[in-house]
């Protein structure tokens, strides 16, 4: 069987469209996938907002905007921001499981919680 050039372009050109045919759902299955950005505020002693709905994949950033450091810490301990001190942030990726209530470990009278709706 003698095969010409322009048979082997056009297997080729095929043989591409099947593959990319083959992943397109993949791919758009991904870019359907949105995360959010979340921020609480620590200011005057209090999360702001004190209760948040978020997704697996979405990330939430706390801001201190106090003169002294807290955390936002998870009540199971299964996360922590750590010190956060006056100006700083700190970022977490929510992921399955979640721990959704928290507090400040220097001043636990502080307390938020995260709603993990997927």
């Amino acid at each position: 069987m003698n095969l010409t050039r322009r048979d082997l372009v056009t297997g080729a050109m095929a043989a591409g469209a099947a593959m990319a045919a083959s992943i397109a759902p993949r791919i758009s299955a991904r870019a359907q996938t949105t995360t959010a950005q979340h921020v609480v505020e620590i200011h005057r002693f209090k999360f702001l907002p004190d209760t948040l709905k978020v997704n697996a994949g979405d990330t939430i950033t706390w801001i201190n905007k106090d003169i002294v450091p807290h955390t936002a810490t998870a009540a199971d301990k299964s996360w922590d921001t750590g010190k956060i001190k006056k100006g700083e942030r700190q970022t977490v990726v929510v992921t399955n499981g979640f721990h959704e209530n928290y507090y400040c470990r220097f001043h636990q009278n502080m307390k938020g919680a995260v709603s993990v709706e997927s």
